[in-house]
């Protein structure tokens, strides 16, 4: 962890600047306390825009334009440019060949992925949760990443902190879901019992990753769950009835 955000030391590219953020670090207090980067959750507005500014100040991306989403946890990943910076944006991944414009997903649990080559010819910034994972976001933004950058052995995948399989209990109906697009998925479920098992959602991400060829992939293996000092869980605040809670930002953008 670098001051109060995770990078991968095996994936470092001079032009790219990149960082997922802890929940520590900001101005929000109470349940938001203390890098609450969600404006949607109950917060005061100027604790959160302080929070996201002093996130891009952190990776030097604070003259850049940040570009956030309403996220629906879909597959459907979007092209960002100048001409749609300004639209309300509804999906749960970008990419962008702008050096202009950072782009940002927001976690609280679910999975932050980033995506870029050694060439830094684009970025791409992913959230998924079990939904985004069973539409397979991975390959949706793949399908687009690799017109742009066709030797997939130059693009590099880094997967941020999420909740692990031990805290991801889902039901029987979830897992038919998944087992009936593949039923190679079901070595990504542990059975507790008849109707529970544990879900690996940063296994079957690397699955999807190296079933579209992606083979450089670091994963920052830190459950959000459990470690509550330093991450929002919406899982966890919902077990323990503590709702609302805050979100992380996870941020990528281009040097200089």
């Amino acid at each position: 962890m670098t001051s109060n955000y995770y990078i991968s030391d095996k994936f470092i590219n001079s032009k790219i600047s990149y960082g997922f953020f802890t929940r520590k670090g900001g101005f929000s207090f109470n349940n938001f306390s203390s890098l609450n980067c969600s404006y949607n959750n109950g917060d005061q507005f100027i604790a959160v825009k302080k929070n996201i500014e002093q996130a891009q100040k952190k990776l030097k991306l604070e003259k850049k334009k940040l570009k956030l989403i309403k996220q629906i946890h879909s597959s459907k990943v979007m092209m960002i440019n100048n001409k749609n910076f300004l639209e309300n944006t509804k999906a749960d991944g970008m990419i962008t060949q702008n050096k202009d414009i950072s782009l940002a997903v927001l976690t609280a649990d679910c999975c932050p992925i980033f995506l870029f080559d050694d060439d830094a010819s684009f970025i791409s910034c992913l959230h998924a949760g079990w939904k985004g994972c069973i539409l397979n976001i991975i390959k949706s933004a793949l399908t687009v990443i690799k017109k742009i950058q066709p030797v997939t052995r130059k693009i590099n995948a880094i997967i941020g902190p999420c909740i692990n399989k031990k805290n991801f209990e889902v039901d029987k109906d979830l897992k038919k879901q998944f087992l009936e697009i593949d039923p190679i998925y079901n070595k990504y479920f542990i059975n507790k019992n008849d109707n529970k098992s544990l879900f690996d959602m940063r296994k079957l991400i690397n699955f999807q990753l190296l079933s579209n060829k992606i083979t450089k992939i670091e994963n920052i293996e830190i459950d959000t769950y459990s470690n509550e000092e330093l991450f929002y869980s919406h899982r966890r605040s919902t077990h323990q009835d503590n709702l609302p809670t805050g979100r992380m930002i996870n941020i990528i953008g281009f040097n200089g």
